[in-house]
């Protein structure tokens, strides 16, 4: 199989940048606000955050390419870049506007999307279906987190 550079390296890209432009709402309100609020005992270190969405985005990136060097990818494509921007929503309304419980109605929406993109994705190339599971598996642990969030505060 030919790799197609041009696409395999914008594949990867495009889900860094959203996750660049969620860090922009998320990054300043660690210390501040985020601090102030009241977290399950089962909330991972603030540490972690960063490297399992570089992670994932990289995953969502390989998954991206493998259905974009695919024909008839329109749809997949379509709800690819919808969860891609839900995704980059969830942390200006968690974050950016401070609202959890906004953050955790948006938050089942993406997971709607994310399954809908597994589905597609499913379709056209198991692989890409597949390396989407632990992004998908990450999202639910978060809709937990952030309900919990909701109901301590």
């Amino acid at each position: 199989m030919k790799i197609d550079w041009k696409k395999l390296i914008l594949a990867l890209l495009l889900p860094q940048l959203a996750g660049f432009i969620g860090s922009l709402f998320t990054t300043p309100k660690i210390s501040s606000w985020y601090a102030t609020i009241i977290k399950p005992s089962f909330n991972p270190p603030n540490w972690i955050f960063g490297p399992v969405w570089v992670f994932l985005f990289i995953l969502m990136g390989i998954a991206l390419y493998l259905i974009w060097i695919k024909k008839d990818n329109k749809l997949a494509l379509t709800f690819f870049s919808i969860q891609l921007g839900l995704n980059i929503l969830w942390s200006i309304l968690f974050f950016g506007l401070q609202s959890p419980l906004l953050a955790l109605i948006e938050i089942f929406i993406l997971e709607i999307f994310i399954l809908l993109t597994i589905k597609e994705f499913y379709k056209i190339s198991k692989k890409a279906a597949y390396i989407l599971i632990p992004y998908i598996s990450w999202v639910s642990f978060a809709i937990i987190l952030n309900f919990a969030i909701v109901i301590l505060n």
